[in-house]
């Protein structure tokens, strides 16, 4: 397993290390150590591999992932897996704004709590939370799963398309054109596969969904106060 210590070895360094590999690399597994807050660690992955961050990352850790697992011992940064694509990301701590933002695929676990705007504009990433959201979280998400076992802030779901969003907790308050929906058996299939494959073990009945209330998919003067 090759060790980066990046106290001694540049990021640029790692970096171009990992996007070196083939898709068929038998180097599977890295270690990164003291990581010490250092932004766009791991980002822009394009094999199966895993790379555990042995600390504290900075902004858009992992971003634009696609096939790696990431998985990063600590606290992230401002868009941590932003625009991801697919694979797992996984934060063992608390990650800041944006986390996901506009990610297309893959898995984003949070095991603490995720700041203002987690999820915004989602594309069809699925992210679990593990503690609670902040405000405007899932603005104008268009596609995928976000699921929060602890609380959300004001605004959720704000402008949102067709995301589902699953909360075991209170919502603070509802962003324009989101309401609280009536989850079917796919939905609840939906969220049980999303906890599985997180490693999460909860109740899917103990979530409420939200959703899109669909008012604001075509302009209409009689709705210009909620644009």
């Amino acid at each position: 397993m090759p060790v980066v210590d990046l106290a001694e070895t540049p990021l640029r360094e790692l970096n171009t290390a990992l996007h070196a590999l083939e898709p068929g690399t038998n180097i599977t597994h890295w270690r990164v150590d003291n990581p010490a807050g250092r932004h766009s660690i791991a980002v822009g992955l394009d094999a199966p591999v895993t790379v555990e961050i042995g600390g504290n990352v900075g902004y858009y850790c992992a971003g634009m992932n696609k096939h790696a697992t990431v998985h990063v011992h600590g606290n992230a940064g401002v868009g941590v897996a932003e625009n991801m694509m697919s694979g797992i990301v996984r934060v063992d701590g608390d990650a800041s704004q944006a986390a996901g933002a506009t990610g297309r695929g893959g898995l984003l676990v949070i095991g603490g709590n995720a700041s203002a705007r987690c999820g915004i504009s989602m594309k069809g990433i699925d992210i679990v939370v593990g503690g609670s959201v902040g405000p405007m979280s899932a603005f104008m998400a268009q596609a995928g799963t976000l699921v929060v076992l602890g609380d959300a802030g004001e605004a959720l779901g704000d402008s949102i398309y067709e995301a589902r969003l699953f909360v075991r907790g209170t919502v603070k308050s509802l962003g324009a054109d989101c309401e609280e929906k009536t989850p079917t058996d796919e939905d609840r299939s939906i969220l049980a596969d999303v906890l599985s494959r997180a490693g999460i073990v909860a109740d899917p009945t103990e979530f409420r969904l939200y959703g899109s209330a669909r008012r604001l998919y075509h302009f209409h003067v009689d709705n210009a106060d909620a644009y």
